[in-house]
């Protein structure tokens, strides 16, 4: 009898199976430097504790994605490790901030299945949520991933693809007790653009560009103890149809969000994910740049502090983003275009 996990493949997933993670994480300030190391955030809430701290946080917060990411790594040995691709993401909702010393544990109930045509491959969808050691809710979120059959004999299960909303409505949004922006600084934080200064339809380039490293993305992907091995086995990977390792795209996620700061440095707070797709792959060497459109603009029920704004973050590979590249008449996107995400972030008002 071997000791050692191959991890699940698709056969082996069943509809309504709930799965509890291993092993709970606890958050230190060293993953928050090494995250602020990798990605150069510089959102002022995530960089200096005191003015977090005036805006009603217990102490800084780690990044939300960095938070996300956390929650995310610890589902991949269960669900992702035999991964061909990880495909999308809908419905997440952030719930409490998270802080360095707090411990994050994951659990995940597949709600979905759907065998490829090729049979060889299967799509599992599951629902995964992070709690810290007080119970509370960190992140509830769905994300559907491509998952290789090991025994191609093995029987098709009944398809079923759940019904996701397009958007977390904005009264669903979670914002956590004590949360004041009225204080807000927007010289110390260094973008002057608050929630009044946007409009629906209005599209960012965010100018700048930032090229994958592979060392910095195993790093990364160590970070967060996502095991999956389509990102470390290059041995495995000569056999892929690219013949080489992929880039995470939570990896690429976090870059687009670092450059965003350019545009829109006051985004500091997401709040729900509604929607993401990695659109293409993403190798060591590309450059990824970035570009955001405003979907929608609300105001929270009772608040003059903040409103929502809902974004589109697009990031492209070896692509500028001044001509926005983004999908052709047809809906296909561009083969440069890499990640599209959909998300609400909080952002201060001028009250």
């Amino acid at each position: 009898m071997t000791k050692t996990n191959p991890g699940n493949f698709f056969e082996d997933f069943f509809l309504g199976q709930e799965i509890v993670h291993a092993t709970p994480r606890t958050v230190t300030e060293g993953d928050v430097s090494l995250y602020t190391a990798l990605y150069g955030f510089r959102h002022m809430p995530h960089s200096a504790e005191p003015y977090a701290m005036g805006l009603g946080f217990e102490a800084m917060p780690l990044d939300d994605m960095l938070a996300f990411h956390m929650v995310f790594g610890k589902t991949v040995p269960d669900v992702s490790l035999n991964a061909v691709a990880n495909l999308g993401y809908a419905v997440g909702r952030f719930g409490a901030p998270v802080y360095a010393g707090d411990t994050l544990r994951t659990t995940s109930t597949v709600i979905g299945l759907k065998e490829n045509s090729n049979g060889k491959t299967g799509v599992v969808y599951v629902n995964s949520v992070g709690i810290n050691q007080k119970d509370e809710v960190v992140l509830d979120y769905v994300r559907w991933v491509m998952v290789k059959k090991k025994d191609l004999d093995a029987p098709t299960p009944d398809t079923i693809i759940p019904d996701l909303p397009k958007v977390v409505e904005v009264d669903d949004l979670v914002i956590a007790e004590g949360l004041d922006f009225s204080s807000y600084d927007v010289e110390l934080a260094g973008a002057p653009h608050l929630w009044e200064d946007y409009e629906v339809g209005e599209k960012i380039d965010h100018i700048d560009g930032m090229t994958i490293e592979e060392a910095e993305h195993q790093m990364a992907t160590r970070l967060y103890q996502n095991t999956a091995k389509v990102h470390f086995d290059q041995f495995a990977a000569k056999d892929n149809r690219f013949g080489k390792r992929l880039i995470y795209g939570g990896h690429i996620i976090s870059l687009a969000r670092a450059l965003s700061f350019n545009g829109l440095g006051n985004a500091f707070k997401v709040a729900a994910i509604n929607a993401g797709a990695h659109a293409n792959p993403t190798f060591a060497g590309n450059t990824i740049f970035a570009w955001s459109e405003v979907l929608d603009k609300q105001e929270i029920k009772g608040r003059s502090d903040m409103g929502a704004l809902r974004l589109r973050l697009v990031a492209t590979k070896d692509h500028p983003a001044d001509d926005f590249p983004y999908k052709d008449e047809d809906g296909k996107y561009n083969p440069d275009v890499v990640l599209d995400l959909d998300y609400w972030v909080l952002m201060p008002r001028r009250g």
